[in-house]
């Protein structure tokens, strides 16, 4: 008994290269399909829900392996082909080969299963609601940031590929605003035709790393930012003048310095090279003036949505002291103003504090107050000074609120929290923690912010208990 036990309980050994049949049972928070074999997990990109498939392994690891499709026995009705010519390459969307309809059902699923991974509720009585998604989900990004790079003459720009340093080119984006798709066309025919120097990572060579374009969708003002690896740039006023001559449709034009041997794509020092400083945005009656490091939503039009939502979950009666916490340029502080008493946010980046400042003054508010920092360092001064909020929204990066601000929360105990997430495992960790402190969690709104993404965006509303 004791050795049918032991081999019962031996590990499944997987191997590189191995095939073997799998029944995939849901989709991962990565997009791929989930499948067990012999009790192991085993996640296959480009397989959905439902099918039945030949699995072949490309990568191992103690707790999972990784897999691609070698052959699909039984297809998914839910099947499609995608519409992008290089949507296998790219690796930027992770689920156009399924239809829309199901991927909004998935995204509720893949919330629901980082609530069950990561916290001690009971998922079948949380009130998960139905993904809000498009109407139209093709070109609904604003800006894009696309790597440079030297193939032969010509300069290229584009994402790497999943899992590689590969460049993929993109010429024609179908999630991207055509205009961005269009204005970085341009560009890389300006940088080709005026020889500028590319960027090199591998020797950390070179000028231009990065073309960054946004544009706003109500008032189609086009920002272009060149990232460069040293603060002289050769051949400047050429290139403004080309694209002065080229580009007339670009109202802003900007230089960032990122020196550094990193991924991340803005370097803290801005030049203004030409045009305005900033571009308008509206989003209702509201507009925003976006400088370039600026964080703004990159779907215009779900983000109404999104700030509707944490408006009607705020609750807000005319008097609330209300905290925008990670508040960016002031967009859902401004979203609620007419509705409170006082609003009060803070964000690291110096530029959206400075934006945020200029959109409440520019709408006439006299109710808000920016400052830049952390909140977990702002909101305990001003409850020190006496300033006790009654509502705290939270909108934070992938990784969550810090561990210091949820503590800052559960000390001041404000009657509700609105919990605006982006990643559906660190908000599930999180709920988790402030639930344990006497939070009840009284809804879970999932929207799609990004279609054909395996990425979901939610709002979240707590209430304090008694």
């Amino acid at each position: 008994m004791n050795q049918q036990k032991k081999q019962a309980n031996k590990a499944v050994t997987i191997e590189k290269g191995q095939q073997f049949p799998l029944t995939i049972k849901r989709l991962g928070i990565n997009g791929e399909g989930v499948g067990y074999f012999k009790r192991q997990v085993v996640f296959v990109h480009g397989a959905l829900p439902n099918e039945e498939i030949v699995a072949e392994v490309i990568k191992v690891n103690p707790r999972f392996a990784e897999a691609i499709v070698k052959k699909i026995r039984k297809k998914s009705p839910e099947r499609v082909t995608p519409p992008c010519p290089i949507y296998d390459k790219c690796g930027g969307c992770q689920l156009q080969h399924m239809n829309y309809v199901a991927t909004l059902r998935e995204k509720r699923d893949i919330v629901k299963q980082a609530f069950e991974r990561h916290s001690t509720l009971n998922v079948e009585k949380l009130d998960i609601k139905e993904t809000i998604g498009m109407d139209d989900p093709w070109y609904y990004r604003n800006k894009s940031q696309l790597q440079v790079a030297k193939r032969g003459n010509e300069v290229i720009a584009g994402l790497y590929a999943m899992n590689s340093h590969k460049l993929i080119d993109l010429t024609e984006c179908m999630v991207q605003h055509k205009t961005t798709n269009k204005v970085t066309q341009v560009m890389k025919q300006i940088l080709t035709d005026l020889n500028v120097s590319i960027y090199n990572e591998r020797k950390h060579q070179g000028d231009i790393r990065t073309i960054v374009t946004r544009v706003g969708f109500a008032t189609k003002e086009v920002q272009v930012v060149l990232v460069t690896k040293d603060k002289n740039l050769p051949r400047k006023e050429a290139i403004v003048a080309e694209i002065k001559r080229r580009l007339p449709e670009v109202t802003s034009l900007i230089q960032n310095i990122n020196g550094q041997k990193t991924s991340i794509i803005f370097g803290k020092e801005t030049i203004h090279l030409d045009g305005e400083e900033v571009i308008e945005e509206k989003l209702g009656d509201i507009s925003f003036a976006l400088s370039a490091r600026a964080f703004f939503q990159l779907n215009p039009q779900q983000a109404e949505k999104l700030y509707n939502l944490a408006k009607k979950a705020a609750q807000l009666t005319g008097t609330e002291k209300v905290v925008d916490a990670y508040c960016g340029v002031g967009t859902i502080g401004l979203w609620l103003a007419d509705q409170a008493g006082e609003v009060r946010g803070m964000d690291v980046i110096e530029e959206s504090i400075e934006d945020a400042r200029a959109n409440a003054k520019k709408h006439g508010y006299s109710n808000m107050i920016y400052e830049v920092g952390k909140a977990e360092t702002w909101l305990p001064r001003w409850v020190k000074e006496g300033w006790k909020p009654d509502v705290v929204v939270v909108d934070p990066p992938r990784t969550g609120c810090d561990e210091q601000l949820l503590q800052t929360i559960i000390n001041v105990k404000p009657k509700r929290v609105v919990y605006v997430s982006c990643n559906p495992s660190t908000l599930a960790k999180d709920v988790e923690r402030l639930r344990k402190k006497g939070y009840v969690v009284k809804s879970v709104q999932p929207v799609d912010m990004f279609p054909w993404t395996a990425q979901v965006e939610s709002v979240t509303l707590l209430e304090r208990g008694n």
